[in-house]
């Protein structure tokens, strides 16, 4: 066994058996597969595999599942181990046997110190992350792991030295090391923990990113209730992650138009938010008012855009109005001198399905310019699956294999034909022989 090779797999999830295949085994009762797969070198058969050992008493026994993959030295083998340890309540023994990883920085550390922390070894924690403030990961750990150990001040000032007066990065990956908006995130947590919120939003207001799908000072603005201040926020906050909280926040509070309205301001739109007022009509119930927010996005220019399209017809769908979607869709071919492409076709499909007329859906997918091709065979297989033709779903795609091997492996596996399905899924017999556990 090769952990490079256990590394690319995993990664890719090619020529393995994916998570979500291994619990769909389990689910049908195929522990016998997944426990002869753990012996031909299949990670994640091994990783549940061991885990349900725990969960049965059987410790020693998941420990030997896990021991041919963890003495090729690859890491996730190593915390899967560390972290089973620890769940059964042999965190000491964890700390043991993770604490030669520590060698090699990078993620073992920042597990490291996190698991020393939480067992009562925080001191040590905190020597441990220190060296590393250069490293967003390492510096992220510290901050958490420090909170109460009297640490902030001098955290803080290590934060601040790296938030530069003039120079701001033009782009997440300018500058080296910790850049200055992860320093501004983490020295705006220490000060709200330290209860210094002005300190903590004027520091946030200096950002020049936002941190992913959620915005950190609509959630501390949130958190505090200082809603103006939120609202304030959000009427300038141009991705409309602010606006998003703001209306969740309402949504929370039960003010449902007050939710409505701030989703229907110009500055929510941004991150999407057409979609979450949909829903959230749907939620409460006004379901036309949701078909008209998606109409009128789609109806703008270059707003009919397909995964918008799929949306509002999904919509349809999803309310007995399959036939509504259709005659839209009707529109908008119109619209484009008769031309349906696959991406827009595969929606028809779907609304052809739902109102009782798979076969007639079908052939128009077969008879389609694209319709011999792999994407399609996803759409026509998955079209067959959900109405129990899963046999046909298997012929589709088996004619273009090995695309979509996931896909069709999950389709045998329904069938019980567990040796075809894994057959599939290694696609590399030869490699998978080399890496036999004997």
């Amino acid at each position: 066994m090769d952990a490079a090779d256990l590394d690319r797999r995993a990664r890719t999830l090619s020529d393995c058996i994916p998570p979500l295949l291994v619990s769909r085994l389990l689910e049908l009762g195929h522990g016998k597969e997944v426990e002869f797969q753990v012996g031909r070198g299949e990670w994640f058969c091994a990783r549940e595999w061991a885990r349900l050992l725990g969960d049965q008493g059987r410790q020693a026994e998941a420990l030997a599942v896990l021991a041919p993959y963890v003495a090729t030295g690859w890491w996730p083998a190593a915390r899967a181990q560390a972290e089973l340890l620890e769940s059964w309540g042999r965190a000491a023994e964890a700390i043991e046997f993770t604490r030669p990883y520590t060698r090699t920085v990078g993620l073992s550390l920042e597990f490291f110190g996190r698991l020393l922390a939480r067992h009562g070894h925080r001191d040590e924690a905190i020597a441990l992350l220190s060296p590393g403030m250069d490293d967003w990961g390492l510096a992220t750990a510290l901050v958490e792991v420090a909170e109460g150990a009297g640490r902030d001040e001098d955290l803080a000032a290590q934060l601040a030295a790296k938030i530069p007066a003039q120079h701001r990065c033009a782009d997440p990956w300018c500058c080296r090391g910790l850049d200055p908006d992860t320093a501004i995130h983490l020295l705006a947590v220490i000060r709200e923990r330290q209860g210094r919120l002005d300190e903590a939003i004027a520091l946030l207001h200096t950002r020049r990113f936002s941190s992913g799908k959620r915005d950190q000072l609509a959630d501390l603005l949130a958190r505090h209730d200082r809603i103006e201040e939120l609202r304030e926020y959000a009427a300038t906050e141009h991705h409309g992650l602010a606006a998003q909280r703001l209306a969740e926040l309402l949504a929370e509070r039960g003010d449902i138009d007050g939710a409505i309205a701030v989703y229907r301001q110009p500055s929510a739109r941004a991150c999407g938010d057409p979609f979450e007022l949909a829903q959230l009509l749907v939620r409460h119930g006004r379901v036309e008012e949701a078909i008209e927010v998606l109409r009128a996005l789609t109806d703008e220019p270059d707003g009919a855009e397909d995964w918008i399209v799929e949306a509002l017809c999904t919509l349809y769908a999803d309310h007995g109005r399959a036939r509504d979607g259709l005659a839209y869709l009707d529109l908008l071919t119109a619209r484009r001198d008769g031309e349906e492409e696959w991406d827009f076709f595969r929606i028809r499909l779907q609304l052809l399905a739902g109102c009782g007329l798979l076969d007639e859906a079908i052939e128009q997918a077969r008879a389609h310019p694209e319709g011999n091709t792999a994407a399609a065979a996803w759409t026509i297989s998955d079209l067959l699956a959900e109405h129990g033709r899963t046999e046909e779903a298997v012929a589709v795609l088996t004619a273009h294999a090995p695309a979509h091997s996931h896909l069709l492996a999950g389709h045998l596996i329904t069938l019980g034909r567990i040796k075809e399905a894994v057959a599939v899924l290694q696609l590399d017999e030869a490699s998978v022989r080399a890496t036999s556990i004997t």
